[in-house]
């Protein structure tokens, strides 16, 4: 048997399965739910007539919604487990798109929905604390990269929602979407366990975690890797519809492959984060993508090459994900859900402003160059705020490059050698 079967191997017996799918499941469904208005937004913007500006606004609301009902939720599983909480957000998700389905007919209706949609956008910080709450300090990144991987559920909407809204139209794709949305909170009900990991502190105590440095500067990080990630996603089908004249049906061939390589890096950078450290990951992450927004905000001609840009740059954000996840937990191990879900509020929020970034920019230069510059301008960030901090954070509470402390030696040897094949690049 191999090291590296043999560490999967522990992995599987170390949580709990049934725990980390269903999760992931929920996730998935929720992501797709969340992100409904941006994939039919060539649909809506063509009956209501919107401008750039307009456009960028309707897609943003679900963003925001949803990263301000983030923190809440997540506080509130602290109190009702998040089982618990999860199935409390479904059952709203289910009467919301009934409600969008039987009664959206305005402009002022699509607004509203987009609040509604939000409540699915709220699902991060427990969906990750629920899966990966089973796992050991040395598999954190792991499974936190599993259950994240949820957000490939943007695959889900991009490639079915506008060919489901061309054949029935837009409102339809709000009732179907119910379905799924079911059959999550089936299988959470009888395949998923609560964490022993729930810690119940007073309100005051989690409240903390607004002022805490640390907390923020995991937020800045996040607003680039997520906030980055949600933001583009949201805008890819009026992105490639308005500046390259894809048809409304056919934007999902165009978007799926981009978001794919961030769900799928979000995996492979929790491992890899596990192995040589978030930190090293993500000042390396960073770096890409401000190289690739930035060659992003030149617009290139071909839409293909706009896609493989984009690939390049959604793989940083998805990897880079997955290695602030990795972190959060050693940071903040007994309140994870609360500390994940102000992240992900505040990540999120930053994706809710590049959507309007991008169509002021158009409305105001005629191009959407000036929504991905603002992009790379966070990346540097990251890359300065990172340098600034990473020797107090090694020295306190993380061991070298960002890795769990007192994890096997066998490990740290390898970590070592993956670690020196990053620096030296």
């Amino acid at each position: 048997m191999t090291a590296r079967s043999g560490t999967l191997r522990e992995f599987l017996r170390s949580g709990h399965t049934g725990t980390l799918l269903t999760a992931l499941l929920y996730f998935d469904f929720c992501f797709a739910i969340w992100v409904l208005n941006g994939a039919m937004a060539p649909f809506i913007s063509e009956e209501f007539g919107l401008d750039a500006t307009q456009k960028g606004f309707m897609v943003s609301v679900p963003v925001i919604a949803g990263a301000l009902m983030r923190f809440p939720l997540g506080v509130l599983s602290q109190y009702i487990g998040r089982k618990n909480a999860a199935q409390i957000e479904m059952g709203l998700i289910v009467a919301g798109l009934g409600f969008g389905y039987l009664f959206v007919n305005t402009l002022a209706g699509v607004i509203a929905m987009g609040v509604i949609l939000g409540v699915a956008g709220a699902s991060f910080g427990v969906a990750l604390s629920l899966g990966s709450g089973w796992y050991p300090p040395r598999f954190k990144g792991l499974a936190m990269g599993i259950a994240g991987a949820g957000n490939s559920g943007a695959v889900l909407a991009v490639l079915f929602a506008p060919p489901l809204a061309k054949a029935y139209g837009w409102r339809a794709v709000y009732g179907l979407s119910i379905l799924p949305i079911l059959l999550a909170m089936i299988l959470l009900q009888i395949f998923a366990k609560e964490p022993p990991d729930r810690e119940q502190k007073r309100l005051s105590d989690y409240l903390k975690l607004l002022v805490d440095r640390d907390a923020w500067v995991f937020n800045l990080m996040y607003m680039v890797t997520f906030g980055g990630y949600i933001g583009l996603t949201s805008f890819l089908p009026t992105l490639f519809h308005d500046q390259y004249g894809i048809p409304k049906q056919s934007i999902g061939q165009y978007s799926a492959g981009i978001i794919v390589a961030a769900s799928v890096l979000r995996v492979a950078g929790g491992w890899l984060a596990d192995r040589i450290g978030g930190i090293r990951m993500l000042v390396v992450l960073a770096g890409v993508i401000v190289f690739a927004s930035a060659v992003a905000a030149t617009m290139p001609a071909s839409p293909v090459a706009m896609v493989v840009i984009l690939i390049v740059c959604f793989a940083a954000m998805g990897a880079g994900n997955g290695a602030v996840f990795q972190l959060v937990p050693l940071r903040f191990g007994a309140t994870t859900a609360v500390a994940g879900s102000l992240i992900g509020e505040i990540g999120a929020l930053a994706g809710g402003l590049l959507p309007n970034a991008m169509g002021v920019g158009k409305q105001a230069t005629g191009t959407f160059g000036p929504g991905f510059l603002s992009l790379t301008l966070f990346g540097m960030a990251v890359v300065v705020v990172l340098a600034m901090v990473s020797r107090r954070w090694t020295t306190s509470w993380v061991g070298a490059g960002g890795r769990a402390r007192g994890v096997a030696e066998e490990q740290g040897a390898e970590g070592a050698v993956a670690g020196a094949a990053i620096d030296a690049a």
